[in-house]
């Protein structure tokens, strides 16, 4: 069963999309459970990251959506974000933070059907290439589609993001084994590299996105036979 939040003050609003989704739910044949927060700071309180969805109303008094949503990227990169606004200015601003769209009110049911199924549907692809780490705060959801690769300084775990990064204690050998199934390689004992970032290879030098890794003359046979392997095994994808 997928969690959905609602991230409301008003209570007239929550409950219209509460009906809303429990209507979408019966005519797909599924189930919801939906929890209702009536302030952003409440819903960040102690965030564990299982929603598929999050409708996240921009105008609220104290911490406002956008500054939010924000934080919630922090520590969510997979949930799918629907901002809800009474401006549509407003709402422009949520693609900085990956909003999948936006709901005007007063909201129509049809206009809310329509960007709940993208919604989710963009949440269902994310998930097969996301993992969870524990951060601080809470747990953090991280897809691999934006990892570009994760190293290790004194003990700390660092997952560079190509929107940002996450820091948490853990040794590289667990990440290893979590991220080998998303073909993840080790070119050092201090990285593991996306290939999906690999732009070139000059000696011992890797460029990966903006960033220059080493090779390790050890690592550097089994690390180029898996990555041609990856390369091989990619076929015709992009």
């Amino acid at each position: 069963m997928r969690n959905i939040a609602i991230v409301e003050d008003e209570d007239g609003a929550a409950e219209l999309l509460a009906s809303y989704i429990r209507k979408y739910a019966a005519s797909v044949g599924t189930e919801f459970n939906i929890v209702r927060f009536a302030n952003a700071v409440e819903f960040l309180s102690d965030y564990r990251a299982v929603y598929a969805v999050v409708f996240m109303d921009i105008q609220m008094p104290g911490m406002n959506g956008m500054d939010a949503a924000a934080e919630l990227r922090d520590r969510d990169k997979t949930v799918s974000l629907i901002f809800i606004t009474n401006l549509v200015q407003f709402a422009q601003k949520g693609y900085e933070v990956d909003a999948v769209s936006f709901l005007v009110k007063p909201v129509s049911y049809f206009d809310f059907s329509l960007k709940f199924k993208k919604a989710l549907d963009v949440y269902v692809m994310n998930e097969e290439r996301s993992f969870t780490v524990k951060c601080r705060g809470g747990m953090c959801r991280i897809s691999t589609d934006k990892l570009m690769y994760v190293e290790i300084i004194a003990h700390r775990l660092y997952y560079r993001m190509i929107d940002g990064d996450i820091e948490v204690t853990g040794v590289l050998s667990e990440a290893e084994k979590e991220l080998s199934r998303f073909g993840f390689l080790r070119c050092n004992k201090c990285y593991l590299v996306n290939p999906r970032f690999i732009i070139g290879i000059n000696g011992s030098d890797l460029q990966v996105g903006n960033a220059t890794l080493q090779i390790s003359r050890p690592r550097r046979a089994a690390f180029l036979s898996e990555l041609a392997k990856w390369y091989a095994g990619r076929g015709g994808d992009e």
